[in-house]
């Protein structure tokens, strides 16, 4: 095996060992404080796959190149995902697997989908424009007064609300839903961090027991009360012949929820944070047509969702590197969005760049049931924002989120004027 030791330090930048990660792309503060699309280029260059080692019995398989990720991504048959898809769940057997949407392979994955997946069809949510757009406009309402705002605070709070409405969840629960999704994904993070125990992994546990226990008492309420929401369809969906099963129905729910957090608001961040001031929002804002193009370059850049886990289910060969039976290979799109095989000048934000076949919404069999309410959001967002205000300017330092599996930020301060 060939160690992922060969980064160079440089470009780990001051990434201390973890308890859950040695070093390298394994990090979490490779993501927040070192430069990680320098090390992902690194590790393409190097044209295999390389082995990360986490400790003493625990490792995976990285995968980094474009056609290697679309490949792992789409054989769900030679790289499964019922053993767990996150980082977390590394050296287990997930418990989620066979009863959660993500970490259920076909044919019985695309069972559990289905219906879901036809509430979130692009004719169901046209319904739902002018309450997004209102939302939007919420959100972006303390914009206008020319003071410091928040964006990246704003952004993670959007798709909640939107979720939100779409389940049908009490507006009052939006931001402690807000704040446990994010622990849930960013343990290591100081703005999500147990203070009572100071310890990642707790924080991730404490976030996902209070989930459930929230979304038990959801369930129960919609029981009594079923209607037409997304939590209601997944009440209704028949699985092997039976009703989903109550904790069949919580864990989707989590999922769900999970989803759009972490889709929707990195890549406005990631426009916002990089292109402030080089003359791109004023040609977007020019030619407003273009959104549909440019959302899709803002996800391939942002590239929100770092990675997802596989497992080999049988020996394989991928890019010259044999895999074993059972060995995890953990896909990172990020890397893979940016390959220079796949995309013409991939560093380069182009509005109109087609074709544009990212993998920021993953691809195969467990390609994003919401992409379609994804899209559809951030389409409403970026038109609001570039029709309604304008000169927008840094108002201090960006503070990227301390994660593994999210890429992007939590802190992102700017000052705008009303158009």
């Amino acid at each position: 095996m060939t160690d992922v030791e060969e980064i160079p330090a440089r470009l780990v930048g001051k990434c201390p060992v973890s308890h859950t990660a040695a070093y390298g792309v394994a990090d979490p503060m490779l993501f927040s404080d070192g430069d990680y699309r320098a090390a992902w280029a690194h590790l393409r260059g190097l044209d295999r796959l390389t082995w990360q080692q986490v400790d003493d019995r625990r490792g995976f398989w990285s995968v980094v190149k474009y056609e290697d990720a679309d490949r792992v991504l789409r054989d769900h048959e030679t790289f499964t995902s019922e053993r767990g898809t996150m980082l977390d769940t590394l050296g287990t057997q997930d418990p989620a697997g066979g009863r959660q949407i993500p970490v259920t392979d076909p044919p019985r994955h695309t069972g559990m989908r289905a219906r879901l997946q036809k509430a979130l069809t692009p004719r169901s949510l046209e319904a739902q424009h002018e309450a997004i757009q209102g939302l939007v406009r919420e959100l972006f309402a303390p914009l206008g007064d020319g003071g410091t705002f928040d964006f990246a605070q704003a952004m993670l709070m959007l798709p909640v609300a939107v979720a939100g409405v779409a389940m049908d969840l009490p507006r009052e629960d939006w931001p402690r839903l807000c704040h446990l999704l994010n622990a849930s994904i960013a343990g290591h993070d100081p703005d999500y961090l147990d203070a009572g125990t100071g310890d990642a992994v707790a924080t991730v546990d404490g976030a996902h027991r209070e989930l459930f226990a929230y979304f038990q008492e959801i369930y129960r309420e919609r029981k009594r009360n079923l209607g037409d929401d997304l939590i209601s369809v997944l009440m209704t969906t028949q699985v092997d012949g039976r009703p989903m099963a109550p904790g069949e129905v919580m864990s989707n729910c989590y999922s769900v929820l999970l989803g759009a957090s972490v889709t929707t608001p990195h890549s406005p961040n990631y426009v916002m944070s990089e292109h402030l001031g080089d003359g791109l929002l004023d040609e977007w804002a020019a030619d407003i047509s273009v959104t549909g193009s440019a959302v899709e370059e803002a996800l391939r850049l942002a590239a929100p969702v770092n990675y997802f886990m596989r497992h080999a289910t049988r020996d394989v060969e991928v890019r010259g590197t044999t895999v074993k039976e059972g060995d995890p290979l953990v896909v990172w799109f990020g890397s893979a969005n940016r390959d220079e095989d796949a995309f013409p000048d991939p560093d380069e934000f182009q509005l109109r760049r087609k074709p544009n076949r990212h993998l920021s919404f993953g691809m195969g069999p467990h390609y994003c049931v919401g992409h379609t309410l994804a899209r559809a959001t951030l389409k409403i967002l970026f038109e609001e924002l570039l029709t309604t205000y304008h000169r927008f300017e840094p108002a201090g330092t960006p503070v990227r989120m301390r994660s593994t599996f999210v890429s992007g930020y939590k802190h992102l301060p700017i000052t705008a004027r009303p158009i």
